[in-house]
């Protein structure tokens, strides 16, 4: 992991195409903005964690119905 120190209104560069700004940093918050391309997904950490386990369940269900269990003779 690169850690790095900013300021308000100071930035970081990701790519050709990202640019993430320390907006404001008040006691324990830092508010983030964030530039990027439309087709680049930007999700705090919670959110995508969510997004992933919910995509894992539905993917799991999808299973399930594709290949139902024999019935035993």
């Amino acid at each position: 992991m690169l850690v790095l120190t900013r300021k308000a209104s100071q930035s970081i560069v990701i790519g050709n195409d990202i640019v993430i700004t320390i907006l404001d940093v008040h006691r324990d918050q830092v508010r983030v903005g964030i530039e990027a391309p439309r087709d680049v997904d930007v999700h705090r950490q919670e959110i995508f964690d969510a997004l992933q386990a919910s995509n894992r369940d539905a993917a799991q269900s999808a299973e399930k119905i594709a290949s139902p269990k024999k019935d035993k003779e």
